[in-house]
């Protein structure tokens, strides 16, 4: 992850700039949820970018499901680094379950 990568608040809303708030957001992210986040398949994309279809389950911190999904965590890559990452719907074109 490069030092100014730009990370999806997938579970607040919005982005983080920068590993400082990437490590806050994660942190307060896992207080409060529990999340499972599974890759399932890897699609190559224009200009550096890899679409990543993932099974997600989060769990509230009693074990409740409150989500149970297929979506896509798109990732930026420049210089083997990860410059961005974003949710995403995956397309229609048959991925996801």
């Amino acid at each position: 992850m490069t030092p100014d990568v730009a990370w999806t608040k997938a579970f607040k809303g919005g982005f983080v700039r920068g590993t400082e708030e990437v490590r806050a957001y994660w942190t307060e992210q896992w207080s409060e949820i529990n999340p499972h986040v599974e890759p399932i398949a890897f699609y190559p994309e224009d200009a550096g970018q890899v679409l990543v279809e993932v099974h997600q389950v989060v769990r509230d911190l009693t074990g409740a499901v409150l989500a149970d999904e297929h979506v896509g965590h798109r990732f930026t890559i420049e210089h083997g680094l990860i410059q961005a990452m974003e949710v995403c719907p995956l397309p229609s074109s048959g991925l996801g379950a």
